[in-house]
C-alpha cells in the first residue's frame, strides 16, 4: 500500500478515538442538532483525508513534480472541497453551523497533529520508508 494512503487510513483509524468525545460535548451543548452536524463534520474530515491520501499516492506514482503540485496546490483545493461541502449542508439542511465548524476545525487539527506526533515519534511501523 502507499504510504500516503497508509497515513490517511491511520489517521481516519483515529476518529473511533477523537469522534465520540466531539459527539458528546456537541450533544451537550448544542443538542440534537449539535450532535448530528457533528456527526456530518466527523465525515467531511473523514472524507478530506482519504481524498488527501489518494491524491497524493497517485501523485507520487507520477512524478515528484506532480507529487509536490498535489500536495501544494491540493491542499487550497481540497480546503475549498471542505468549505464548499459546508457550505452546501448549511444551504440544504438545517444543521447546527456551529457545531459544524466547530467539529471540522477540531478534528482536523487534533487528527494531523495526532498523525504528526505518531509518524515523528517512530509509532507508524508499517511506513515503506521507515522499514
Amino acid at each position: 500500500m502507499k504510504v500516503e494512503m497508509t497515513l490517511a487510513r491511520n489517521t481516519v483509524r483515529r476518529v473511533v478515538w477523537v469522534g465520540p468525545p466531539l459527539l458528546a460535548v456537541m450533544a451537550i451543548f448544542r443538542g440534537w442538532g449539535g450532535l448530528a452536524a457533528s456527526g456530518i463534520g466527523l465525515a467531511i474530515v473523514v472524507g478530506y483525508f482519504l481524498l488527501t491520501g489518494g491524491m497524493l499516492s497517485v501523485a507520487a506514482a507520477i512524478a515528484p513534480a506532480a507529487y509536490h503540485a498535489a500536495a501544494l496546490m491540493g491542499f487550497f483545493v481540497r480546503m475549498a472541497l471542505v468549505a464548499l461541502s459546508m457550505l452546501a449542508v448549511a444551504a440544504l439542511f438545517d444543521v447546527d453551523r456551529i457545531a459544524l465548524g466547530l467539529t471540522v476545525v477540531v478534528a482536523y487539527l487534533v487528527l494531523l497533529a495526532w498523525e504528526a506526533v505518531a509518524v515523528s515519534e517512530g509509532r507508524e511501523r508499517e511506513l515503506e520508508w521507515t522499514t
